[in-house]
């Protein structure tokens, strides 16, 4: 077994090699181990490998002094990477063989040299672990800091396009190598492309080493943003993209740096121009009035919503202007007796912006006479503000993720360029909900995506009247004497009367407005003539905004031709199918329906009230206008005028008893009540409506989509334009009918509206056909 002693011949390569050979030979010494190229690469592999756009955002890390590789050999015949089967990981090499030049576990050591010359190459054993313990004890404490800088890697957080790329706050946290329980604070940078915002990170929390990425490629190195977890401040790192690229959607990452800027507990604004700009001014001054805005109201809602113990602070961050010259003085030098800040705080009133947001703005400014640049000043100046914790509080990673997720949720979508004011970095655009009135063209002021949470639509503005939409709201004028503002609509019938007798008193005294406190106040043919408007009696009018995708502001709710071709539609089918016997007894139950109060209902009258004949299934019962009794067609011949009852000036059936008693008056009341007068109506209109049931069953042949289009409510879809049902898409054919939705007017399938419902704000009191969806919203429709 000395073949696997741990001892290396002379002369021979201990070293990690590149396992790539894409831009070396494969002698050169590793220094990067990619995770999911799953291979040790050269500085040069590992440039060149992830120039390319689908390897760009590989894990890596960089090999530190007793890094134990990979296995080589724990790969298929195709090159994929075998894991262990009983723990279902990758496997770590014990050893080094030194002739083969592969790291190896022990299983593939054994499969690999069992037998024949291969028992007698050389072996190093891998100890790293052990070695790497009892270096670090005898470090200082600087040296650890140096090495513990060393495991660091970035990560992206969000892409350029806003989308969180972590999935939960495990995954944050895991990403982060930090614990769950530790309380953190977020600093993050910000400053135009080029400027090395990244280059600055790197110095500042990490000793140089290149968490971020740098280039010094014309094409920024950094989109999106990209974190990191400092061990030794205890902070999370953010890097930014640059401001003034030249990057497309530039008004999503310009709001993206505001979500950023939002969860930072410490903001360092990088500049390398020799004298300072109005950019910088006018970035903070915006970004402190969005954020006061915008921001404030979204962080408090966000703690009472997620229930968080620390409570997001409504103050915006400290703010470090780290500002590097060459050929300049630093800012204040020429005033020594003046602070930088008072400097500052005159230039944000020069050019009309107040960082009010922000908790403090300290300058920290270095020249370079000499590259490379000294940053110990800045590294000072961050840990004296991460140790004051008078405004901001540090808070555990999980708290992070979450503002940052409701910040994403809440401020997302596409920003329509023509709809943007570019005179400021962040114009409300970018936060609020671009939705437009379509009658006036005035925009919501309320915040993006509000409507998940349940919010309508606002405006700033009134807005006017547009004839196409009939943006008029009516409202009760009793009610709202009363100090209630109650919404009333012109409908076909009152709730309390039956649709057929809605019908009829409509066809005598027109539309109805009807209060839910105080009942019918309006009827548009209440008198033969005089009748006034409903706007100078009863009712108030207001205007206002209509949005895209509501109902709209349709005032006809009058359906009384639809809910007629209904009833007709039910009754013609009815009288087709059914037999002669059935038929009659469908009559007698729409006569009763609609008969005055007085008259005696069929189901009651077996015999003619004066001869005593026994009506048969054939025999039609006649009423008398004058004492509501039931005749046969000889005993009820006669006619007169009956005033008494309301029948006159024209002659109407009655029996012979009374046509005798011509001179005698009937005991009648004095005065009829609105309800026994209306039931007349109806009764008038059901007598010509049953003088006609005779065409109507002659010509049911006739198609009755000829007058369907005619007689549909306004805000109904029409026929030609349904062709797939509105909620299962089931497309519609000649054994598929489609109906409408007495609440919506989408076009549905008999199984997607098959509910039953009441829609007194369309005129429809009774239950009516309404889909799945009409149905489940709740309160009245």
């Amino acid at each position: 077994m000395s073949a696997h002693a741990p001892t290396a011949e002379k002369g021979l390569n201990t070293a990690l090699l590149c396992q790539e050979s894409y831009d070396c030979s494969g002698n050169d010494e590793a220094v990067f181990e990619c995770d999911e190229c799953g291979t040790l690469q050269c500085q040069c592999c590992e440039k060149e490998l992830h120039k390319q756009e689908r390897l760009r955002n590989h894990e890596r890390t960089r090999i530190r002094p007793g890094h134990i590789p990979y296995c080589d050999n724990c790969k298929g015949a195709n090159g994929n990477i075998m894991h262990n089967n009983a723990t279902g990981s990758r496997q770590r090499a014990a050893m080094r063989c030194q002739m083969c030049k592969t790291n190896l576990c022990v299983e593939c050591q054994k499969r690999m040299h069992a037998g024949g010359n291969k028992r007698k190459h050389p072996i190093t054993m891998y100890h790293g672990s052990k070695s790497q313990e009892e270096e670090e004890e005898g470090m200082d404490e600087e040296t650890k800091r140096r090495r513990m800088a060393e495991k660091v890697a970035s990560f992206l957080l969000v892409d350029e396009t806003e989308e969180i790329q972590v999935m939960n706050e495990e995954d944050f946290i895991k990403k982060l190598d930090c614990k769950p329980d530790q309380h953190l604070k977020v600093v993050s940078i910000f400053g135009n492309t080029g400027d090395g915002k990244s280059h600055t990170l790197n110095h500042t929390f990490f000793y140089g080493h290149e968490v971020f990425k740098t280039s010094p490629a014309q094409e920024s190195c950094t989109v999106g943003v990209w974190a990191a977890y400092d061990p030794v401040c205890k902070v999370v790192v953010i890097d930014t993209e640059g401001l003034l690229g030249a990057t497309v959607n530039v008004s999503q990452r310009t709001r993206l740096l505001l979500k950023v800027l939002a969860i930072s507990d410490l903001v360092i604004y990088r500049t390398h121009a020799d004298r300072l700009h109005n950019d910088l001014f006018k970035f903070l001054g915006d970004a402190s009035e969005a954020y006061l805005k915008h921001f404030t109201k979204e962080l408090k809602a966000t703690t009472a919503r997620c229930g968080l113990d620390v409570p997001l602070s409504t103050l915006g961050p400290a703010v470090i202007i780290f500002h590097e010259t060459v050929h300049t003085k630093l800012l204040g030098s020429d005033h020594p007796s003046e602070a930088p800040e008072k400097l500052i705080q005159d230039r944000f009133r020069k050019l009309s912006r107040f960082p009010e947001a922000f908790s403090s703005i300290h300058y920290k400014g270095t020249r370079t006479y000499n590259p490379p640049t000294d940053f110990s000043g800045l590294r000072r100046a961050v840990e004296y503000q991460l140790e004051n914790n008078t405004t901001r509080s540090p808070r555990q990673p999980g708290v992070i993720f979450k503002a940052l997720k409701a910040l994403s949720d809440r401020f997302s979508g596409e920003i329509p360029d023509d709809q943007m004011a570019h005179s400021s970095f962040f114009p409300d655009e970018y936060f609020t909900c671009s939705t437009i009135c379509l009658s006036c063209g005035c925009g919501c002021k309320n915040s993006m995506n509000h409507a998940k949470e349940g919010v309508p639509h606002e405006a700033k503005s009134r807005c006017r009247y547009s004839h196409q939409y009939d943006n008029r709201v009516y409202t009760c004028k009793a009610c709202y004497e009363r100090g209630k503002e109650v919404n009333v609509v012109p409908k076909t019938s009152a709730s309390t009367d039956s649709p057929w007798m809605g019908l009829a008193k409509y066809a005598w005294s027109g539309y109805v407005i009807e209060c839910p406190n105080c009942g019918v106040v309006y009827r548009s043919r209440q008198y033969w003539f005089g009748n006034q408007d409903p706007v100078d009696t009863v009712v108030r009018t207001e205007i206002e905004h209509v949005w895209p995708g509501t109902d709209g502001f349709l005032k006809d709710n009058n359906n009384a031709a639809q809910r007629l071709l209904d009833g007709m539609n039910f009754m013609a089918q009815s009288v087709s199918e059914l037999s002669l016997g059935p038929t009659k007894a469908v009559t007698s139950w729409l006569t009763d329906q609609i008969a005055p109060a007085y008259w005696r209902p069929n189901s009651q009258i077996l015999n003619c009230n004066k001869c005593g004949t026994s009506f048969k299934d054939n025999d039609t019962k006649h009423h008398c206008r004058a004492c509501g009794e039931g005749f046969c067609d000889s005993c009820s011949s006669k006619t007169r005028p009956v005033p008494e009852r309301g029948w006159g000036p024209a002659p109407v059936r009655v029996c012979d008893n009374c046509h005798d008693s011509r001179g005698i008056r009937l005991d009648v009341p004095e005065s009829q009540t609105e309800e026994e007068g209306g039931t007349l109506i109806a009764r008038k209109v059901g007598e010509a409506v049953q003088n006609t049931l005779g065409a109507v069953v002659t010509a049911i042949d006739i198609p009755l989509g000829l007058v369907k289009d005619a007689a549909r409510p306004a805000y109904w879809v029409p026929d030609h334009e349904i062709l797939h049902c509105h909620n299962c898409q089931k497309e519609f054919n000649i054994k598929l009918s489609k109906h409408h939705c007495r609440a919506c007017g989408q076009g549905f399938c008999d199984e997607c509206s098959n509910e039953r419902r009441a829609v007194p704000s369309r005129g429809w009191d009774h239950p009516v056909r309404v889909c799945f969806n009409c149905n489940k919203k709740p309160g009245d429709l």
